[in-house]
């Protein structure tokens, strides 16, 4: 899950298709766990936690041994294992799914187990792989993707009999309500061989590709892209190089836009993953660097707006092939079970990407020219991270609303309050952060003070999702049992939903004038334009739409809430003369990619009137300050914002600055401020 994960647009279609959790956006992958720890894991962890889904190992039948690598040696496409049995994997699968966590699959699909080419139970003869059994060269691309890796049968994908072979044990874990499939060594099977399997397969599953990209090799990830996200091993060493001290931080602020690197939309990203925190202990973030840089690493990745991130939760080895603890059940979290996904900094940190994925823009960034950084989500949230070996303690402009936040690496939000310390946003969006060597702090707008979530409803989230958000997610608060949410209709024919996690597995409707929690119910119409309050009892299932008090400044509010809208209502620009005046305009924490660049616009025709192809484009004078001189009216009350968009595609790659518009005085003012 990522800023808008390609599959939300078949909700535009048809919105009750069954997809993965797009209000949350972070994965974990629970190496080596039980099945039937997993499901409770999900039930009294992840699930309220917010995370969206937990990565399986393989279950597949595979080779026997005790090592990790002998799940990857499947023997069969039957669902057993060390892991559990085949029903106990459909139970975690519905126990899970219920508290609103999907599970991906690890599918070992590109072979199968070392040894001699016979595998009567699925059942695979020696025609059905192929016949290169020797070294691979990875500067020859025939070789990767028809030689055995690294001695392990290499199935011949081109064939429709092991194509159909393999669909057919995937739509098998479908069937049983999986959410997604990790699709372990893409890279070496052609991504035609994998788009047929895909076509197969049956519902629209979530997917990722595993391709490492490597210099001078003719396989790179983007060549899969066109079927599904890729895994961005970039991401992985980058991180390591920066937190393991090897480059300071300060130069993170660009990560993702770098040549080479996939689209945000195409990547999934990680710390680390179960292979190379193996095979390149040295120069990856584990728990092995000491769990502060590992956590911070992690509160990095989870605050950064790039990819869909997935979290790393193994355990303890001493050797590379060193299997899972056995003497005790890996929700123990102890015995050599590390358990990272628990920690409070990555765990809350997952509550901050949920609670920030509307503004998924990098602003306000700040950096002491080393190794302490910071930055916001827009209006919706902001993160210190300090990897100096000494305290920091500084006042910056965090782009939030005046309040008590909590400190959610300090401590949990719980029922309105912090169990650790907060930190006080002033009027003017500044905040006074003390951050300890190795370590961060974060605050989000779901975690202010005196705002009580989850008081005594009956699920832990409740999301509006509608015509008004393009089916999007729009989280409603709790409050004495009942939930309470806004939303804005502009036509006649608006309609709406209540879903419990943003996944559409608990979702309710209304059908002949009664609210069903059926996924076929019927929308609840809305047909008066208008800003309405809607309550939702989730006991009863009882709700109202009121027409809110004042319409006119709700409907700003919201917009001026949203990182992607348009600005928030204005008047238009008033002149009493045909004089002009020169204005300098300034647009400061302007990051952008090759291509984009930063505009002014607002509510006059010589800044565009609100649109953004025709806004005026700044200079990069000190990036990533832009700066302008624009004519404008003598005498005139101007209203404006920064806007980020491409130079040759006014529609693509379009950022608005969050918050109010700004304003000035023609009359009195001859230079104004804006920042992302």
């Amino acid at each position: 899950m990522k800023t808008l994960p390609k599959l939300l647009f078949a909700f535009l279609l048809c919105p009750l298709i069954s997809s993965p959790a797009f209000a949350q956006t972070t994965f974990v992958h629970l190496f080596e766990w039980k099945w039937n720890d997993i499901a409770s894991e999900c039930e009294n962890f992840l699930g309220p936690k917010g995370y969206a889904a937990v990565q399986v190992s393989p279950p597949q039948k595979s080779v026997a041994g005790s090592f990790w690598w002998t799940r990857y040696q499947p023997v069969s496409y039957a669902i057993e294992g060390r892991s559990g049995t085949r029903a106990e994997f459909a139970s975690m699968v519905a126990r899970c799914k219920a508290v609103g966590v999907g599970i991906y699959v690890d599918a070992v699909i590109n072979h199968m187990s070392a040894g001699n080419r016979n595998f009567p139970e699925v059942p695979y003869g020696v025609n059905d792989f192929h016949t290169c059994t020797g070294p691979i060269n990875y500067t020859n691309a025939w070789q990767v993707q028809n030689c055995d890796l690294v001695g392990l049968n290499d199935l011949k994908t081109e064939s429709d009999y092991v194509r159909g072979k393999i669909a057919a044990y995937m739509n098998d874990l479908l069937s049983m309500g999986v959410a997604g499939f990790r699709i372990d060594a893409a890279k070496h099977m052609p991504s035609g061989d994998i788009a047929n399997i895909v076509s197969r397969l049956n519902g629209s599953p979530y997917i990722f590709q595993e391709v490492i990209g490597a210099a001078n090799e003719p396989i790179t990830p983007a060549q899969y892209t066109y079927i599904s996200d890729v895994t961005e091993f970039n991401f992985s060493s980058t991180l390591g190089t920066y937190f393991k001290g090897r480059a300071p931080l300060k130069d993170l602020r660009n990560i993702g836009v770098w040549s080479g690197w996939l689209n945000s939309s195409d990547a999934v990203t990680f710390v680390a993953n179960h292979d190379n925190q193996r095979q390149n202990t040295s120069n990856i973030v584990t728990h092995k660097d000491g769990m502060n840089i590992n956590n911070i690493a992690h509160v990095f990745m989870l605050a950064y707006p790039y990819g869909y991130p997935e979290v790393m939760s193994s355990y303890d080895w001493t050797d590379h092939d060193q299997g899972p603890p056995t003497s005790t059940p890996a929700s123990n979290c102890n015995n050599g079970w590390l358990c990272e996904h628990r920690n409070r900094e990555i765990a809350n940190m997952v509550g901050f990407r949920n609670a920030t994925k509307e503004a998924f823009y990098l602003s306000n960034w700040w950096d002491n020219g080393a190794n302490a950084i910071a930055f916001g989500r827009g209006s919706l949230g902001f993160v210190v991270v300090n990897g100096e070996s000494s305290a920091i303690n500084v006042t910056l402009q965090t782009g939030l609303a005046a309040g008590n936040y909590c400190n959610v690496i300090a401590g949990d939000f719980v029922n309105g309050t912090c169990t650790g310390a907060s930190i006080t946003v002033a009027a003017n969006g500044t905040a006074t952060f003390n951050v300890a060597a190795k370590s961060a702090a974060a605050i989000h707008v779901q975690a202010k003070n005196g705002s009580v979530v989850g008081n005594n409803c009956v699920y832990s989230s409740m999301k509006l999702r509608g015509t008004f958000n393009n089916w999007a997610s729009t989280d409603m608060t709790c409050a004495a049992g009942t939930w309470v949410g806004t939303a804005s209709f502009t036509g006649n024919t608006g309609r709406f939903k209540f879903d419990a996690y943003g996944n559409w597995v608990n979702n309710w409707g209304n059908n002949n004038s009664d609210l069903i929690a059926d996924a076929s119910g019927n929308d609840i119409l809305v047909t008066t334009p208008g800003t309405y309050t809607i309550t939702f009892n989730d006991a009863n299932l009882q709700y109202s739409i009121t027409p809110a008090n004042n319409t006119s400044s709700a409907v700003a509010s919201s917009i001026a809430a949203s990182s992607s809208s348009t600005p928030a209502s204005s008047s238009s620009a008033a002149s009493s003369t045909g004089a002009s005046v020169s204005v300098s305009f300034t647009c400061q924490n302007g990051t952008t990619y090759s291509g984009q660049s930063v505009y002014v616009v607002g509510n006059s025709a010589a800044l565009g009137n609100w649109t953004a192809a025709s806004a005026i484009k700044l200079n990069p004078t000190s990036y990533p300050t832009w700066t302008g001189t624009i004519q404008i009216p003598a005498n005139t009350a101007v209203e404006w914002k920064c806007l980020k968009r491409e130079e040759n595609n006014a529609a693509a790659g379009v950022v608005w600055e969050s918050g109010s518009n700004n304003t000035f005085n023609t009359g009195s003012a001859s230079s104004t401020l804006g920042a992302f």
